[in-house]
């Protein structure tokens, strides 16, 4: 396994990865990252100051991503763990978790004290994950994202 940093020429299966995540789990489409504009464009979209995006390989092929964001609108001190998505193929092998790991090292490297996240039920092996690295639930969504179907809102203390 290989955790490296976005490139370029990531953009179109990262957007791939992400689109059919939505369609294996039966997740809404609008006011999601499924129809958000930026994911065929995740290169550009993190090449912003206090932003990253990692990405998993494994034998070579891009299996994942995960990211910090300083979302328009969070708390002072807060960035958003965004893009966190893994092939099934790669899944249940440690993948996700050292791409999240990897995102509290960024997070702490660039000052943020916490970091939010957004969710949907029907990702509930993400959601089990977030909870043991220490997330907890939110009542309300912060910042605005634009992904008004999320309904699940989530925050760790780094």
């Amino acid at each position: 396994m290989l955790i490296r940093e976005i490139k370029k020429s990531d953009n179109a299966f990262l957007a791939k990865i992400i689109r059919d995540t939505f369609i294996e789990h039966d997740a809404p489409r609008q006011g999601t990252v499924y129809s958000d504009p930026t994911t065929d464009f995740l290169f550009e979209y993190f090449q912003i100051n206090k932003a990253i995006c990692w990405v998993a390989e494994l034998h070579n092929e891009v299996v994942g991503s995960c990211g910090i964001y300083p979302t328009e609108g969070l708390p002072s001190g807060n960035s958003e763990l965004v893009k966190f998505y893994i092939k099934p193929s790669a899944r249940g092998i440690g993948i996700g978790k050292t791409l999240i790991n990897k995102c509290f090292e960024s997070a702490n490297e660039f000052g943020y004290s916490h970091i939010y996240l957004e969710s949907l039920p029907m990702f509930s092996n993400a959601i089990n994950l977030y909870n043991k690295l220490g997330f907890e639930s939110l009542q309300n969504a912060l910042g605005n994202s634009g992904h008004t179907s999320c309904n699940i809102w989530m925050t760790k203390k780094l």
